[in-house]
C-alpha cells in the first residue's frame, strides 16, 4: 500500500498575495494595539474621575471637621465669657492666637481645635498656651457679649483683616495663600449666636464690623 506524504502548509504562489496576507496580519495586530490603548485611556479617565470624587469628598470632610472645631472654640469662649463677663481681649494683640490662648486651661485644654484640618498648619503643644504660635482661625476681638447673634465671632483664615461686603473676596480664589484653609473652596464662619456659616471665596453676605472690633488673623 502506498503511503501519501503529508503536505506542508502551502504558501501563496503569488508574491503580491503573500504581501497582502502579511499586511492584513499586521493590520490586525495594529487594531488590537489601538483597542489596548483605548482601554488604557478609559481606565485613566475613570481613575481621574474617581480621584476627583475622593478629593471633593475629603474636602467636604475637612470643612465639616473645621466647623466642629469652631463649635468647640465657641463653647470655650462661652465658658470664658461666663467667668470674665467678656470675650478674650488683649489691647496690643497682633494675632488671633494671643487672645484665644487665654481660653486655656479653664475654657478648654484641647489645642487641636485651633488648627483647621485643611490648613496644613503645624499642631500645637497639647494643653499648653499658644499665644506665640500660629493657629488657623481669625478672631473678631472686641465683640460685646450682647452683640447681634448673626455677627461673626470666628472664621477660617481670611485674605485680609478688613470688613467684607457681599461679593468681595473673603477667602482664597485659587487655593494659594492667604486665606486658603480649604484651598479655593471657601471657608467657615462662626456667628455670635453659635451658628456656622459657610461662604464661598467671595462673601455670600456682608461681614462687616464697627471700629471697636479688631479682626485678628493667624
Amino acid at each position: 500500500m502506498t503511503r501519501r506524504r503529508a503536505k506542508s502548509p502551502s504558501r501563496p504562489n503569488n508574491p503580491v498575495s503573500f504581501v497582502r496576507t502579511a499586511a492584513h496580519t499586521f493590520a490586525d495586530g495594529a487594531f488590537s494595539l489601538l483597542e489596548l490603548l483605548l482601554v488604557l485611556a478609559i481606565i485613566t479617565i475613570l481613575t481621574v474621575l474617581s480621584a476627583s470624587k475622593l478629593t471633593t469628598s475629603a474636602r467636604k470632610r475637612e470643612l465639616a471637621a473645621c466647623a466642629n472645631n469652631l463649635e468647640k472654640i465657641y463653647l470655650a469662649l462661652g465658658f470664658y465669657r461666663n467667668d470674665n463677663g467678656a470675650y478674650p481681649f488683649l489691647p496690643q494683640a497682633q494675632t488671633s492666637a494671643e487672645p484665644l490662648s487665654l481660653l486655656l486651661p479653664k475654657g478648654t485644654t484641647d489645642t487641636a481645635i485651633f488648627i483647621c484640618p485643611g490648613s496644613g498648619d503645624a499642631p500645637l503643644p497639647q494643653s499648653q498656651p499658644f499665644g506665640k504660635d500660629r493657629i488657623s482661625y481669625n478672631y473678631y476681638m472686641g465683640r460685646p457679649t450682647n452683640t447681634a447673634p448673626q455677627d461673626i465671632l470666628l472664621s477660617d483664615w481670611q485674605v485680609d483683616t478688613s470688613p467684607k461686603k457681599k461679593g468681595t473676596q473673603i477667602f482664597s480664589l485659587d487655593g494659594r495663600k492667604p486665606g486658603n484653609n480649604h484651598g479655593p473652596d471657601g471657608g467657615n464662619l462662626m456667628t455670635c449666636g453659635g451658628a456656622v456659616v459657610f461662604s464661598a471665596s467671595k462673601a455670600v453676605q456682608d461681614f462687616v464690623f464697627p471700629s471697636t472690633v479688631k479682626l485678628l488673623g493667624p
